[in-house]
């Protein structure tokens, strides 16, 4: 999803809405400014947590002089893979599921028809439109010197960005965190998506095969099976879900079973090979050697 050098950053694929998008979040133009002598605070990581500490802090009128350096994306997970374009996907997805109840309730419109292309249009455009909430520019405006670059810690009162050296007095390392990659035999060779790059795609995948059962693999799941593909929803798990009460996931796997889902619990993936008719993955479930094959993982 990611390509990025020193000075620039872009998000696949690279449409007029996703170039709005990156004007506001990390815009290539972008000229560090000269670092003040000392800061009150210097604060590493421009999502949600690090823009709340920055604004919070700029925002007491005290007169303090805050730092905010961010390497990626202004705005973090949430807005770039995370919480917008989530919700935008389930929403999409959640009509589906309305359509599909109301079929059962006599009320039938036809015939449905997924544009899956559009459907993804929809959430970079909404996610664009509002990015200039965590622009460069509006936190410029609130005071705080906005530094585009990776830190790193010269000390205990000091880091570097970009070859220039940030003192400060107080830091908060708001840096978040990163996509799990499971160490399994030949995923890495055949290709996968994780939450931060499954919304660059432009084309729904016949096959959709989601690996792991938490909050964000159901999410992700069910809107993709409600659009239109097959999903096949592996955990290592006897239940989805497995930190919530088991009645709680047992409704959840019984909704998305009746909805089409393969669900594939208390199995251990071990190999995944790239092959002319896709991605095959071999697995143990229940004692049981099989295997299974999808277009994406």
């Amino acid at each position: 999803m990611f390509q990025n050098s020193s000075s620039e950053v872009s998000i696949l694929p690279m449409d007029e809405h996703n170039q709005k998008l990156v004007n506001y979040v990390h815009p290539a133009d972008w000229l560090n400014p000269q670092p003040q002598d000392c800061y009150d605070l210097v604060v590493i990581g421009g999502g949600t947590a690090g823009l709340v500490v920055a604004a919070g802090a700029a925002g007491l009128d005290i007169g303090l002089k805050v730092a905010l350096v961010e390497k990626h994306l202004m705005g973090g997970d949430c807005l770039n893979f995370g919480c917008v374009p989530s919700k935008c996907l389930i929403r999409s997805s959640r009509i589906i599921g309305e359509i599909e109840k109301a079929k059962k309730l006599g009320i039938d419109i036809g015939d449905t028809r997924v544009d899956f292309a559009r459907v993804m249009t929809r959430m970079r455009q909404i996610r664009a439109d509002i990015s200039h909430h965590d622009s460069v520019q509006r936190f410029q405006k609130l005071g705080i010197d906005v530094f585009l670059g990776s830190a790193r810690f010269l000390g205990q009162n000091a880091v570097e960005v970009t070859g220039k050296t940030l003192a400060y007095k107080k830091a908060v390392i708001a840096t978040g965190a990163r996509a799990f990659h499971p160490d399994i035999p030949g995923l890495k060779e055949a290709g996968f998506y994780t939450n931060e790059t499954i919304f660059s795609l432009t084309e729904l995948p016949p096959r959709l095969a989601v690996i792991g059962g938490g909050p964000i693999g159901c999410e992700l799941a069910q809107a993709f099976q409600r659009l239109g593909a097959q999903v096949i929803l592996f955990h290592n798990y006897s239940h989805l879900l497995n930190k919530e009460d088991q009645e709680a996931a047992e409704i959840i796997e019984n909704t998305f079973l009746r909805e089409g889902m393969q669900l594939i619990l208390s199995c251990q993936i071990e190999r995944v090979r790239k092959n002319e008719r896709g991605k095959t993955i071999e697995y143990t479930s229940n004692g049981q050697g099989a295997t299974i094959t999808v277009d994406e993982i």
